[in-house]
């Protein structure tokens, strides 16, 4: 079905004229990167200085990418994706602090986001980032096999226990929990955490899913091994598949500090092995739920011919598809329109705080060249399409 993606009039369907344009003049300035990267400079000046620029990024970028400023002014978006079929995962899109204050802040928002999706459908997955609930240099210094000190043991406990707190009250409500992952050199302890949750609250499905970034050559072995000590020991996995986030600074670290990288060689090996380890999800469903976090069509294609040959439901709820909000709508809508469950990665929080997100966004878009100029073709489409 290689022209389902092509349908721009249901990619486009929830977008005003309006919308449309703000989207199409979006993409055309990410796909210039010398504008990013001048835009990024003066957006991170504006707000370190406290320039009213909010009302400006509010209309633009953050508008197109982000779904509020918190969860109840989320509503309206949820509401008009669940109409075209497509379900929401809130996500309190705040980059991670160093100081407890922030990381009990960012505990209390995932627990009211727990509460406030407990009674929506259109709402079926909460996340959450292990650097919101503990700081980075601690599971850092976990990974790398270093002892703690005992104010950093007190400290890991009070990280295991928002963990704890967090994926209970999932298990409790029955909503899926979603766990993003992270930086090669602190992601061991994270998952070794992630593992234990699950033991804990997957017995009979998958709660707690935890994220693998598949542009790392060693993690269908990590799922390989979870999955021979989930089937030993009596738990379900849950597995979010992305292709990866940190590309450049684990290959600059890596070569920093002389150690092999562990993100493949190439763009073509990374696809392999998102496919790779997709295929082999597919294969052993009654083990593995698999979130399939792609805005690759191929990757996409793929995941929909393995279902119809291992004589899996459209709607079966062990695999799902995601995008992010503000992008590949071509991939989102069309899927939903045909049936499969896809739900989109809606940020959100305070404008100021989430601009790193939404930075990174940018950046990653434009050294993903064919990805905006993809968005651009599409948008083009549905402009002549409307004759916009």
């Amino acid at each position: 079905m290689p022209e389902l993606f092509e349908n721009t009039k249901t990619a486009f369907a929830l977008k005003s004229d309006a919308e449309l344009e703000r989207a199409y003049f979006l993409f055309k300035l990410i796909a210039n990167q010398p504008l990013v990267r001048i835009g990024t400079a003066v957006t991170n000046f504006a707000i370190k200085t406290h320039l009213p620029v909010e009302g400006l990024i509010r209309a633009t970028v953050f508008d197109h990418f982000c779904g509020g400023v918190n969860e109840k002014d989320c509503m309206p978006t949820v509401d008009k994706l669940w109409e075209a079929g497509v379900c929401s995962v809130l996500d309190y899109s705040v980059e991670g602090k160093d100081t407890e204050d922030p990381l009990d802040n960012a505990l209390e928002v995932t627990l009211k986001i727990l509460d406030f999706v407990k009674e929506r459908e259109a709402i079926p997955f909460a996340v959450f980032k292990p650097t919101g609930f503990g700081r980075f240099h601690l599971y850092e210094k976990l990974s790398s096999g270093k002892k703690l000190t005992k104010a950093e043991e007190e400290e890991w406990g009070r990280v295991v226990n928002r963990f704890d707190i967090t994926c209970k009250k999932a298990f409790d409500l029955d909503v899926c929990l979603l766990i993003d992952s992270e930086e090669s050199w602190m992601q061991d302890a994270a998952d070794e955490l992630v593992e234990e949750m699950m033991r804990k609250y997957n017995k009979k499905k998958a709660v707690v899913i935890n994220t693998i970034q598949l542009y790392r050559w060693d993690r269908l072995d990590y799922l390989k091994g979870l999955m021979e000590r989930a089937e030993r020991d009596g738990f379900k996995v849950g597995i979010k598949a992305v292709r990866g986030a940190y590309l450049e600074k684990e290959n600059e670290r890596a070569e920093e500090m002389g150690y092999k990288s562990p993100i493949c060689a190439s763009k073509k090996e990374t696809d392999e092995n998102f496919n790779k380890t997709i295929s082999f999800i597919v294969q052993h469903l009654d083990s593995i739920s698999l979130f399939a976090g792609t805005h690759n069509e191929a990757s996409s294609y793929l995941l929909m011919q393995l279902m119809e040959e291992n004589k899996i439901a459209k709607d079966d709820h062990r695999v799902w598809f995601g995008q992010l909000f503000g992008m590949s709508d071509h991939i989102s809508f069309n899927l939903a329109a045909e049936g499969y469950n896809v739900a989109k990665y809606l940020p959100f929080g305070p404008v100021r705080d989430v601009m790193p997100y939404l930075i990174r966004r940018a950046e990653e878009n434009t050294s993903v060249a064919g990805q905006t100029n993809r968005e651009l073709e599409l948008l083009k489409k549905e402009r002549k399409r409307r004759k916009i």
